[in-house]
């Protein structure tokens, strides 16, 4: 995996970022979700690397990367502090200016990373997942019971860690697994080094703690940006799964409207895990869209 590229670590905005770098040209950041790390871009980073500088980094709390203590703001595990992260790593690169590819929680980080660095991004891609803000106010049943991760890892600590730390592959399994594709869109090798990541100290707690930021402090941030009339002003592209819950619970491209003022996007014929089910597909839509 990963042909051609240079794996390092940086110490940017207070903690450790691991990231994969190679190709050249203009700088593009690929951001992962959960629970997995950077090499979910392993199908289609050396085809991007043909036209960018692919930097793709491993999430704090998740994989390589540092994971800081929580507190009781969850403010360490913010999406503005991690859209910090992602902007500092790319500096130190070189990059004042980049686009950036996002998929799950990464994709929510990069939606924060756009707002509040607005100079920073060129161009973003997002993949299967609506606005945080209007995903939650919108659950229902059907929602709770596909994501019910979102609900299981905001419980106060130490529960979710200890059950996650108990048993990393039954939990990977499990929440990969129960996706429609199943767990056949992974290959052996990335399967292997999601579930090394899982099993390394802290990364439960760092999990638990996006997940808590997302449905605390993030929420105060969405709310403060939509209160105050802040849109993202870049050119936007939103995909989503045809089989995943984010299109049969909401109507993506119309939630992004809401909040971004350029914004093109379609389902693809996959479910939550595109840039592994569907790479081919999404490589033609992301370079078409990014040059």
């Amino acid at each position: 995996m990963f042909a051609g590229f240079l794996k390092d670590q940086r110490h940017v905005n207070g903690v450790e970022i691991a990231y994969r770098i190679g190709g050249t040209g203009p700088g593009l950041l690929l951001l992962h979700g959960h629970p997995q790390t950077h090499v979910i871009w392993h199908k289609i980073a050396e085809q991007l690397a043909e036209h960018f500088t692919v930097v793709a980094a491993d999430l704090r709390g998740y994989g390589d990367s540092g994971k800081p203590p929580a507190n009781d703001h969850h403010t360490n595990y913010s999406k503005r502090e991690m859209a910090k992260d992602g902007v500092e790593l790319m500096k130190s690169l070189g990059f004042k200016q980049f686009s950036v590819l996002a998929h799950d929680r990464g994709a929510r980080v990069a939606h924060r990373l756009a707002l509040d660095h607005p100079d920073s991004v060129q161009r973003m891609a997002l993949l299967d997942i609506a606005p945080t803000l209007s995903m939650y106010a919108q659950t229902n049943e059907a929602f709770a019971r596909a994501y019910w991760h979102w609900f299981f890892l905001i419980r106060p600590a130490p529960l979710p860690e200890t059950l996650i730390e108990a048993d990393p592959e039954s939990y990977l399994r499990s929440v990969m697994g129960s996706r429609s594709a199943g767990l056949k869109p992974f290959t052996a090798e990335a399967f292997r080094e999601y579930l090394r990541c899982l099993k390394l100290p802290g990364t439960a707690r760092g999990i638990c703690e996006d997940y808590r930021a997302s449905a605390s402090i993030d929420l105060d941030h969405d709310r403060a940006d939509l209160d105050a009339g802040r849109h993202l002003n870049l050119p936007l592209l939103v995909l989503w799964g045809a089989e995943g819950t984010v299109g049969r619970c909401f109507e993506p491209l119309k939630e992004w409207q809401r909040v971004a003022t350029d914004v093109r996007g379609k389902a693809l014929p996959a479910g939550h895990y595109i840039a592994e089910e569907a790479p081919e597909l999404l490589l033609a839509e992301v370079l078409a869209f990014l040059r």
